[in-house]
C-alpha cells in the first residue's frame, strides 16, 4: 500500500549536499517525490512509496548525515503524482 510522508529535517542541513543526497539514495527505490530548502534552515522531504521504501530513505539519509541531524519531524501528507523518482524544488 502507498503512503505519502513528509519530513522535515533540521540541523545543518543546508549547504552540504543534503538534497542532492536525498535524489541519489532515493535511485533504485520505487519512490516518487521532491526535496527542498526552507528559508528557516530546514529541508523538507515529501515521498510517496510503501512504508517500507519510505522508512529506508530516512534511515539512509539519517546514516549518511547522522552528525548533520539534529530533529526529524514527520508527518502524513495528501498523495502526489507518482513520477518515480526524488526532484530538487528550487
Amino acid at each position: 500500500m502507498l503512503e505519502c510522508r513528509r519530513f522535515y529535517f533540521a540541523g545543518r542541513v543546508q549547504g552540504v549536499g543534503f538534497r542532492q543526497s536525498s535524489v541519489d539514495l532515493a535511485r533504485g527505490l520505487p519512490l516518487s517525490g521532491q526535496v527542498r530548502n526552507l528559508p528557516d534552515g530546514r529541508v523538507e522531504l515529501l515521498v510517496q512509496g510503501s512504508a517500507e521504501n519510505c522508512r529506508r530513505l530516512l534511515d539512509l539519509l539519517k546514516q549518511r548525515y547522522a552528525g548533520y541531524i539534529v530533529s526529524v519531524i514527520e508527518e502524513p501528507a495528501l498523495r502526489i503524482e507518482a513520477t518515480g523518482r526524488i526532484e530538487i524544488v528550487r
